[in-house]
């Protein structure tokens, strides 16, 4: 799933600080990357709701530390934009995948996957020493609004979700209430903009990850673990800086960068042709391979991959994302126990 040029373009999100405008057909991927350009979903709008963990980092030199730690270019962020990066270990090893919004002149807040906060606050506060920059971290809920159409100005949003997805994402942040806190102008603007889903058909939550699976976004403790590096996601693109200056974990990124990302796994968006489980081990030849010796059957059927996180719906039929070993090569076709499992990218 390589992805070809270094365009930053590709990071930064379809609107200002005036509020969300989703275009039709750009899917924020370029090169060899095999997604489609055009929404992965049909058949009008709808929404959902999902719990995320969020970071606040704020401070006169928050924007400088946050610059020196992730793998974006997030100084140059305008208040109401995003882009996504990677936090990385000293070694380049993932900490988190985050969608970084500029919530204010001195303000970032930090998306991650649920019950990931903790892990993503305590990495940023062995790096902050002195610097003039508070954490803390939030539960939000998520309003994902998935279709064409949606306005959500004023709000701490982000269009284009995921590449080659049609909709945007909402954050509803629990801050602190009392004096000094900065919650009510932003809790006016979304209770205005909720009451406008009530005509709109919910989703629940498991709706929401199929559609997850079936985009190939990759989510933490699944597709992403602590031996995960950026380029086997194939996200480099998307959430690297190659010209904003040093950061924690750049080294190794650059290194497999110049030497044509050539990762010893990738992940894949997958399509088994019935039900699978997540964990099951992908093997080069397809059920029901005969006439072959013990030996060659045996060297065919040898682990090349394996599946990370299985999906199914009405829309979709079954999904899965996992990872192809690079001595693989390119199958189109792959087996999972005595399932057949055509490959994706």
């Amino acid at each position: 799933m390589p992805v070809e040029g270094k365009a930053q373009e590709l990071a930064d999100d379809d609107f200002g600080a005036g509020g969300v405008n989703f275009e039709p057909g750009r899917s924020g991927r370029s090169g060899r990357s095999g997604r489609s350009q055009k929404p992965l979903l049909g058949g009008g709008r709808y929404w959902g709701m999902s719990k995320r963990d969020v970071v606040m980092v704020a401070g006169p030199q928050a924007g400088p530390f946050l610059q020196g730690q992730l793998t974006q270019d997030v100084a140059s962020l305008a208040v109401g934009s995003h882009r996504w990066s990677w936090l990385l270990e000293p070694s380049g090893k993932v900490v988190a995948l985050l969608r970084v919004f500029r919530s204010g002149d001195e303000e970032w807040a930090l998306e991650v996957d649920p019950t990931w906060g903790e892990h993503v606050a305590a990495r940023l506060a062995r790096f902050k020493l002195r610097t003039k920059a508070e954490l803390t971290t939030l539960e939000a809920t998520l309003f994902a609004c998935r279709g064409e159409g949606w306005q959500a100005d004023g709000l701490l949003a982000a269009s284009r979700p995921w590449p080659g997805l049609a909709g945007v994402d909402v954050l509803q942040l629990a801050r602190p209430s009392g004096p000094g806190a900065d919650g009510p102008s932003e809790d006016s603007a979304f209770e205005l903009w909720r009451k406008d889903l009530s005509a709109l058909p919910s989703v629940p939550s498991e709706t929401l990850e199929v559609d997850r699976i079936a985009a190939g976004w990759p989510r933490m403790g699944a597709e992403l673990t602590g031996r995960t590096i950026p380029a086997e996601t194939g996200l480099v693109d998307l959430t690297v800086s190659f010209t904003k200056g040093c950061y924690t974990g750049q080294e190794l990124v650059a290194r497999i960068d110049s030497r044509g990302n050539h990762v010893a796994r990738r992940m894949v968006r997958l399509r088994p042709e019935a039900e699978i489980d997540a964990g099951v081990d992908l093997r080069s030849s397809p059920p029901g391979a005969a006439g072959t010796t013990p030996s060659v059957a045996e060297e065919s059927t040898a682990k090349i991959g394996w599946v990370t996180s299985v999906g199914f719906s009405e829309t979709h039929g079954w999904v899965a994302l996992g990872y192809l070993e690079r001595r693989a090569g390119a199958p189109t076709e792959v087996a999972a126990g005595d399932v057949a499992v055509r490959v994706l990218e």
